[in-house]
């Protein structure tokens, strides 16, 4: 498996060519410094989740993209272990498996995620029309959702729109997994 930077920057930097912006424009349309968006281009920096959210949602690309490359199918086929592809970025409190990255053809990407004791993050609206589905498999979660935070325990499911501000956060003093599904409805 490639250096998770490695293909971070390798990434960035081609959607960022491919879409003909300087560092300056790319700066603008994602809301992260030009010098930031030039430490990860250079490999010199490991932004957090929160950054490439920021970075995913600018250049309207899924998350997955910026974490590994599109794994291997063998006849149709696909097995994932989340041990094995578990990353931390920018070493925050939260641990991403994408166990599915991004599939044009299907629409969505589908990751485990560990956050970690006292977790908490309310992130930005996603682009138009995205949905997120979360399933607690260890632990407990809150979620914020269209304005509420939602207590969700071992073994509960929410849906909610993605394209409004949400959040989420671990008030335990033990880790919490969850299974996230993302859809994207403009690639389905």
């Amino acid at each position: 498996m490639q250096d998770p930077k490695i293909h971070l920057q390798e990434v960035l930097k081609h959607i960022r060519q491919q879409a003909g912006l300087s560092l300056d424009k790319a700066a603008v349309k994602t809301g992260v410094s030009k010098a930031m968006l030039g430490q990860i281009e250079r490999g010199e920096s490991s932004p957090t989740v929160a950054t490439l959210w920021k970075i995913a949602t600018g250049f309207e690309v899924s998350l997955s993209s910026f974490l590994e490359p599109f794994p291997e199918m063998i006849k149709g086929v696909t097995i994932r272990t989340a041990d094995e592809i578990r990353q931390q970025p920018g070493n925050e409190g939260m641990l991403v498996a994408p166990i599915f990255p991004f599939d044009e053809r299907l629409g969505f990407e589908f990751f485990e995620l560990t956050f970690l004791p006292d977790y908490s993050r309310v992130a930005e609206p996603h682009e138009k029309g995205v949905f997120e589905q979360i399933s607690v498999f260890e632990g407990q979660m809150e979620i914020l959702a269209e304005g509420v935070w939602q207590k969700l325990k071992k073994g509960q499911s929410i849906r909610f729109p993605g394209d409004q501000e949400h959040g989420y956060r671990n008030v335990e003093s033990k880790n919490a997994v969850v299974h996230c599904l993302i859809f994207y409805p403009r690639k389905a």
